[in-house]
């Protein structure tokens, strides 16, 4: 008859054990697509999303998508995600149905097993714009708003976040147009909008060029540019350089355009009462602003869209700058950019001093969807396919 264990074999065998029991599951850990990101649409029906992260080893992955697409309808099981064997690294481009928000879902499996779960709850594939210029393309309204159909997200260079003011990544506490333009447009093209947000309260056109971009003049505030031994001045470059960023990161046909909102800074400064020798001439704006676009387009490696608003507004006393608002416009008529808002035509009613109201801000953010969606539907167009 055999002895029993020895206590001390029995204790480490219930040791082991209940490490066994307790060892933590499997991570799968996914960088991309995050939390309220909106990719691009390349078609009316369909985007690109890119699934990155890290899975257990060895494992197969499988993603499902639940939500209401544009269009048809979403596949009830689970699919396969291409991903490199053996490599715990996992890059996958997945063609997703324009729609959302969406919740999707990745699994690790082995032997058949799931071993690893992970889920972003909200991603859509739809409609993405860059905001770009100063207060009134930021966060200086009156009041900050709110989406009312929780289609807007805005991504801060880090996170994407449901869309309420105020926007990350802009400057100001305040209100801005993006929760009305993004409630407009995606009422009229049924897909989740996307901004990324970028504007800087009180600057200049020649504060956006690249980093040693010369100019004549300072500017009105002193900001945004550095002396040449010379006597002239040139760009320090930082708004150009958060604007390139965003456009490399969102790599070729990333984004649908950017919305430029921007003038008051330059307009009729010296009318205002500030130094002449800072002000620029309506062709100065026009030249900066060619430099500007073609700029931008060179570091997004593609021939990125700019819609540009007529902005020279300064107070009911000083609505409108003809010579600024001809250089605006020679802009569209150059073709170097789209036609967008005229903002100067939102007068009293509709501002708190320069800076807009809330009806001000619904009526901004209302323009601007129109100006975007007419180019988007325009005759033999479709939704997703610009002209």
């Amino acid at each position: 008859m055999s002895s029993p264990p020895p206590l001390r074999l029995l204790l480490l065998s219930a040791a082991l054990l209940t490490s066994a029991l307790a060892a933590p599951p499997e991570s799968l850990t996914l960088r991309e697509p995050l939390d309220w990101q909106v990719t691009q649409r390349r078609t009316p029906t369909q985007g690109t999303v890119r699934l990155t992260g890290l899975r257990p080893a060895d494992a197969a992955l499988e993603y499902r998508l639940l939500g209401k697409p544009l269009a048809g309808s979403l596949p009830q099981s689970w699919q396969p995600v291409p991903a490199l064997p053996g490599q715990a690294e996992f890059s996958a481009a997945l063609e997703l149905p324009a729609g959302g928000w969406y919740r999707l879902e990745l699994r690790a499996l082995r032997q058949d097993q799931t071993i690893a779960t992970t889920t972003v709850a909200h991603l859509g594939v739809g409609e993405v714009f860059l905001v770009a210029g100063q207060s009134n393309s930021a966060n200086h309204g009156s009041s900050p708003q709110l989406t009312q159909t929780g289609s807007l997200a805005s991504f801060d260079g880090q996170l994407w976040h449901l869309g309420n003011d105020p926007q990350r990544g802009a400057s100001g506490d305040g209100g801005s147009f993006m929760p009305a333009f993004g409630d407009a447009l995606a009422a009229k093209l049924h897909v989740p909008i996307g901004v990324i947000p970028l504007g800087v309260g009180a600057t200049s056109v020649r504060e956006w060029l690249p980093a040693g971009t010369p100019v004549e003049r300072l500017t009105t505030t002193g900001a945004g540019l550095k002396a040449r031994p010379d006597g002239s001045w040139e760009a320090l470059g930082e708004p150009f350089a958060r604007l390139s960023a965003r456009l490399q990161a969102l790599g070729p046909q990333g984004c649908r355009a950017v919305l430029w909102h921007q003038g008051e800074s330059d307009a009729g400064q010296a009318r205002s009462g500030y130094p002449a020798d800072r002000q620029i001439s309506g062709p100065d704006y026009a030249r900066y602003m060619k430099a500007l676009v073609l700029a931008s387009r060179q570091a997004a490696a593609w021939p990125v869209p700019w819609f540009t608003s007529q902005t020279t507004y300064h107070s009911e006393s000083d609505p409108a700058d003809d010579e600024f608002r001809r250089a605006q416009h020679s802009l569209w008529d150059d073709g170097l950019t789209l036609p967008g808002p005229d903002t100067d035509a939102l007068r009293a009613d509709f501002r708190d001093g320069v800076h807009f109201n809330p009806k001000g801000l619904l009526k901004h953010g209302q323009l601007w969807a129109e100006h975007v969606s007419t180019w988007l539907e325009g005759p033999g167009k479709t939704p997703a396919t610009p002209p």
